[in-house]
């Protein structure tokens, strides 16, 4: 209890899923927690019980971005963490491009285990739309760059805080069928190791969270892969949006005061290297 007393935090995508695990845990070890989505009523919603405050913006538009921390700036005179984890998967609107990924994915693994040939191909990289790759590297990328760019503005003058961008397994080992999620992770990651150098100097540190397959809205639709996934993790099941939220809380506290530019990946084992 109490590891981070005191502090003003602001977590992107927080209505659900890790951002909302990650809320609720900040709020309990002490902190104030502004909740950010792209939709105010469930920010709304997700922000009363924990006694947050709610702001909506889009990560991709860098002035609604800008107005958020103001708003903070001005609501709290500080920010000392902030959690860059709003995403998308790419598929959340279109049911049939779903049934496709996973489709196809099973099929192959099918084919696979009868020891092939392997007659389906995934063939991602080049049905994905300009627009689809733009989307993806813009709300992940961008919106980590804009979001940071901003807590920075308020975090400098502190000569403190604690930035924690959201990667992904997938940025560190890459995955078949998601090269824009691939592509927009591994940029996360590269991106935390360079900021972290920068603002070093001030105090800021600046951290990685690379979570495996984690059991939430955004994986329910992978239905009879996630057997398949969690047959390929050491310990056999998927992660819960807690096993998350306490590495958050980990990196957001001063037990982590001599971490800056790591990645932390609970994956239950699925990749053992960072």
């Amino acid at each position: 209890m109490n590891r981070l007393q005191g502090k003003v935090a602001l977590v992107t995508g927080a209505a659900r899923g890790l951002g909302l695990a990650i809320a609720k845990r900040f709020v309990e070890e002490g902190a104030q927690v502004v909740v950010n989505d792209v939709d105010i009523v469930a920010a709304e919603k997700a922000a009363s019980p924990l006694g947050g405050v709610a702001l909506a913006a889009d990560v991709s538009d860098s002035a609604a971005v800008r107005r958020m921390f103001e708003a903070t700036a001005k609501r709290f005179g500080r920010l000392d963490v902030l959690v860059n984890n709003a995403g998308i998967s790419g598929v959340e609107n279109d049911p049939e491009l779903r049934a496709k990924f996973r489709d196809k994915q099973l099929q192959q693994a099918a084919e696979l285990a009868a020891g092939g040939p392997i007659r389906t191909h995934l063939d991602a990289a080049v049905e994905v739309s300009d627009e689809a790759w733009r989307r993806m590297l813009a709300v992940h990328l961008d919106g980590t760059f804009f979001c940071s760019r901003e807590a920075l503005k308020i975090m400098n003058p502190q000569m403190s805080g604690a930035i924690i961008n959201m990667g992904s397994i997938m940025g560190t080992a890459g995955g078949a069928g998601a090269v824009a999620y691939c592509a927009a992770k591994a940029g996360i990651l590269g991106f935390t190791r360079s900021l972290a150098r920068e603002v070093v100097t001030r105090n800021i540190r600046v951290n990685a969270i690379a979570p495996g397959w984690i059991d939430t809205d955004m994986t329910a639709f992978l239905d009879d892969m996630k057997t398949i996934i969690e047959m390929g993790t050491p310990m056999k099941r998927l992660g819960e949006p807690d096993d998350i939220a306490w590495a958050a809380v980990y990196l957001a506290s001063e037990e982590a005061k001599f971490v800056t530019g790591q990645v932390l990946s609970p994956n239950g084992g699925w990749h053992m290297s960072q």
